[in-house]
């Protein structure tokens, strides 16, 4: 069984998740649902948005078969304008390589959390585990209220 600081929290927490291993490279949301064989829709990944103006990133955190609506997400956390950061600003911002990045692996981290509303339509969704080559299956209401997002239509 893989532990790191995601499984450890979860495992804290008393929440019922399910730990998958996967190669240790970066993998597309549709790939990783392949190999999971599940619906692309309940496969999120997890987009490292800037703000134009102060504050801390943003995560958006969406179905791995759409794409963030930028002008969505800055309504939804009054910004005028935000952009999709670049992979070495994720990573440096997140302190995480792009393909494990998780809302998980960042609670208490200062980020605003914002997940797409799809993820109130199933029972479980999967994540990133917060490193390369794991992904977690939970309740999408488990991973809203352990991460304080925000839900709002944002793809």
């Amino acid at each position: 069984m893989v532990s790191n600081n995601v499984t450890r929290l979860l495992d804290n927490r008393e929440i019922n998740y399910q730990a998958y291993v996967l190669p240790k490279k970066k993998i597309k949301a549709d790939e990783v649902a392949q190999l999971l064989d599940a619906p692309p829709e309940i496969v999120f990944k997890s987009i490292v948005i800037l703000r134009k103006g102060p504050g801390k990133a943003i995560l958006a955190v969406v179905p791995g078969n759409k794409e963030v609506d930028l002008k969505l997400l800055a309504r939804a956390v009054g910004e005028k304008k935000v952009s999709a950061s670049t992979q070495s600003e994720a990573e440096a911002l997140t302190r995480l390589q792009a393909g494990g990045i998780s809302p998980l692996a960042l609670v208490n981290r200062g980020f605003e959390i914002l997940i797409d509303q799809s993820a109130l339509d199933h029972e479980l969704i999967h994540v990133s585990g917060g490193e390369l080559g794991l992904n977690i299956r939970l309740a999408g209401k488990d991973l809203i209220q352990l991460t304080g997002a925000k839900i709002a239509p944002i793809c």
